[in-house]
């Protein structure tokens, strides 16, 4: 019988988020392990627990295939990091009120969500885009807050108060 491994580390769950999304962008153009450092970040300011900020590093790695669901499966986390992942990740032709029910049923996903959906809907980072996708994001999130029931996103002095 082999022994049970030991729980990865949050320092180690960022270095394999940092690795899995190596080379990727956001829609700007920015490194989108700064997306990942920010919602982790902004879980942790809102008080969330070592395996909130976890998932939080983790939260996209599915839904943008830099990690499979049978990776996520077979780590060394626990079931909580990773119901919370599957939790937020929106999956293929899901519509957001279904995604939304998800979120809200899992234990500690409606943080993460929050943090992403700040992040996301950021005026700083959504003014660099066309208006096109600017409007239908920007409508895509409040769609989302809405159905998780948060209320407008904080600005960023607001959130430091």
């Amino acid at each position: 019988m082999t022994a049970p491994r030991a729980q990865l580390t949050l320092a180690e769950v960022e270095c394999i988020a940092r690795e899995a999304h190596a080379g990727q962008r956001d829609k700007a153009g920015r490194p989108y392990t700064e997306h990942l450092a920010a919602v982790a970040e902004g879980v942790r300011a809102r008080g969330g627990s070592d395996d909130q900020i976890a998932a939080a590093w983790l939260h996209d790695a599915v839904e943008d295939d830099a990690l499979s669901a049978r990776w996520l499966a077979g780590a060394a986390l626990p079931q909580q990091v990773k119901d919370m992942v599957l939790a937020v990740t929106k999956r293929d032709g899901e519509d957001l009120p279904t995604y939304a029910r998800r979120i809200l049923a899992t234990p500690g996903a409606l943080l993460i969500k929050e943090s992403d959906l700040a992040h996301n809907a950021d005026p700083a980072r959504l003014a660099v885009l066309d208006p096109t996708t600017r409007t239908r994001l920007a409508e895509k999130y409040a769609q989302v807050r809405s159905l998780l029931g948060l209320t407008a996103p904080k600005s960023p002095t607001e959130q430091r108060d």
